[in-house]
């Protein structure tokens, strides 16, 4: 009775990771991820991308009236999918019945661009129109729009292009090309026009998407960027006729990857996912200051200036650029949070533009225990999220003579001492970082930087080591990635698909020997019981529960009994090996 209850479970979970595989296909699809780069021809456009490295994203529109809420119930997830059966499932009639009260009284576009200069961002892309299909802009082609059916009867694009031109940022649009759920024959849209006649994809193409892509690309004085959006099912001859209408009217505008079928300039990461390991050609990643991309009345989760920094850096760090959005509310006005969170980012920003614009990618490929690294030239960057206590900071693998180090301080800097040691650079400190959010030191080298990228146990405070840097026998590095609320998508890339024989492995570079704690960051079903080794030394095995988002278990202690370089392998050895999905290792001194 058992080995058929146990067979009916196990038939459960693989159906559920198919399930989800085939959902994370099926997002693929949706946003049309693939890896563009900027053609070579075309080098001039793009600079505020490919230099600034940091946007301004908004999702505002009628949906954000609601504010995630419909007849008194509140729907938890993103606010611009309000209108979809997996949300509210609002029908088309009684929703674009809500533009009669639609009245952002409040909009300011000048302030909006001066938040976005203040918090360091160099280009502004907004919502022209979303999935629902109302119009932000004043469109001839179409009267569900917010000139036409509202009271308040303005074009807020006109006012934020000239805002933005006044304040010295680039422009540039939002236009959900695929997606119309209010026009006839647009995707998910409705079957039938006002006569009752079948509507197809050509209706609402040419009738409304093609000559709305001409307006925005000709009204609204030089545009820095199109941003299209899920393109998925849309033939290539539909979106080669909307890319040659931004060549035309727009030639230094850039086209997002989200077009599809590779007919975008640069590639666009799954929404909120910022990139673990360096990423090759121009990229974004497009995040949000909260959990929903337009206004959500709950949603209060804000990011700190430190955890947007952070994941700025990040992003900078692996080669790209980061497009961080905010959601008015419906009187359009930017939280004052979300506000307050940017400005203080931007005046680290000003302190230390050096890290962020014009930078290159560092030379490690992943994140330091400590923070991360950007470069320019023979310059290393060093920002330093987690200040170490004892006084040293630990930069494994830098091959390069150092000229000199300096810890910045706005426009002062004070010398700091280092040791070259066993391959690893180890920089004498101060007791307090000189920043609050992130301390930056400097490092000037002789010539290029060349690393080793082995991953080094920090001394000090350990090293987490992500299971996509392993190599994997017996198991699979995959992409799994799941929602939280409707639209909040979570990404890792975890070891599973586990057998019996199963390792994954990592290489490592020790400095400081002796014991240390290994912990994992794992999910699954069940307990599960988890080896790990030293390869050629000791070996340790534990069981701990699970848990469905990855985590962090205590497995015990390792030996290593030597400065150098060794292999650590981790084997799930009883339990559903199935559902087993191992996200991370971390390895610690024992203190």
């Amino acid at each position: 009775m058992k080995n058929y209850l146990y067979a009916i479970g196990l038939g459960v979970i693989v159906c559920v990771c198919s399930l989800q595989a085939k959902k994370e296909q099926e997002m693929d699809a949706l946003w049309g991820e693939t890896t563009v780069k900027l053609r070579a021809e075309n080098a001039e456009r793009g600079e505020l991308f490919d230099e600034g490295n940091y946007a301004m994203f908004i999702h505002w529109g009628l949906y954000s009236q609601l504010a995630n809420k419909v007849d008194g119930k509140t729907y938890y997830g993103i606010g611009e999918w309000i209108m979809d059966p997996k949300m509210a499932g609002i029908p088309v009639d009684e929703y674009k019945e809500l533009a009669g009260t639609f009245n952002p009284v409040d909009f300011d576009a000048r302030a909006i661009a001066a938040l976005a200069k203040e918090a360091g961002m160099k280009y502004i892309v907004i919502t022209a129109k979303h999935h629902d299909g109302f119009a932000m802009y004043d469109t001839a082609v179409d009267d569900f729009n917010i000139v036409d059916a509202t009271p308040w009867g303005k074009d807020p694009m006109m006012e934020l292009s000239e805002a933005c031109r006044e304040a010295g940022l680039g422009f540039g649009f939002y236009y959900s090309h695929s997606q119309d759920w209010t026009f006839p024959g647009g995707r998910k849209g409705p079957e039938f026009d006002a006569n009752g006649k079948p509507a197809s994809f050509d209706d609402y193409f040419y009738k409304k998407c093609l000559p709305q892509v001409e307006e925005l690309t000709t009204l609204y004085g030089p545009i820095e960027l199109i941003w299209f959006d899920t393109p998925g099912g849309m033939k290539k001859s539909y979106v080669q006729q909307l890319v040659d209408v931004v060549r035309k009217n727009q030639p230094r505008a850039l086209v997002s990857g989200r077009a599809g079928h590779d007919l975008g300039d640069y590639r666009t990461l799954g929404d909120m996912e910022v990139p673990h390991h360096n990423v090759e050609g121009m990229w974004e990643s497009v995040d949000t200051t909260n959990d929903s991309w337009a206004y959500a009345w709950y949603d209060e989760n804000w990011k700190s200036p430190a955890k947007i920094l952070n994941r700025l850096v990040a992003c900078v760090g692996r080669g790209g650029t980061y497009m961080l959005n905010v959601g008015p509310d419906a009187k359009g006005v930017v939280p004052e949070r979300a506000a307050r969170s940017l400005r203080r980012a931007g005046e680290w920003i000003r302190r230390y533009p050096q890290v962020v614009y014009g930078t290159d990618s560092s030379p490690w490929g992943h994140a330091l225990p400590w923070g991360d690294v950007t470069v320019k030239g023979n310059r290393l960057f060093l920002s330093v999220f987690d200040w170490p206590q004892n006084g040293r900071l630990y930069v494994p693998g830098l091959k390069t003579e150092i000229e000199s180090a300096r810890l910045l301080m706005g426009k002062e800097s004070e010398t700091l001492g280092f040791k070259r040691k066993k391959g690893w650079t180890v920089l004498d400190l101060p007791a307090r970082p000189p920043e609050e959010l992130a301390s930056v030191i400097e490092i000037e080298l002789v010539d290029t930087p060349e690393v080793d990228q082995t991953f080094g146990i920090d001394p000090s405070q350990g090293t987490e080591i992500l299971a996509e840097f392993a190599t994997a026998t017996g198991a699979k590095i995959v992409k799994h990635r799941w929602m939280e609320k409707f639209g909040e998508w979570i990404c890792v890339y975890p070891a599973r698909q586990w057998t019996s024989e199963g390792k994954v492995v990592w290489e490592v570079e020790v400095l400081r020997p002796g014991d240390y704690s290994v912990s994992l960051s794992y999910a699954g079903e069940g307990r599960l019981v988890w080896g790990v080794e030293v390869v050629g030394g000791e070996r340790i095995q534990n069981q701990q529960n699970s848990s469905h988002n990855y985590q962090e278990f205590p497995i015990g202690w390792l030996n290593f009994p030597e400065a150098g370089r060794y292999q650590v392998a981790v084997s799930c050895l009883e339990g559903n090996l199935d559902s087993a999905s191992l996200k991370s290792i971390r390895i610690a001194p024992a203190m």
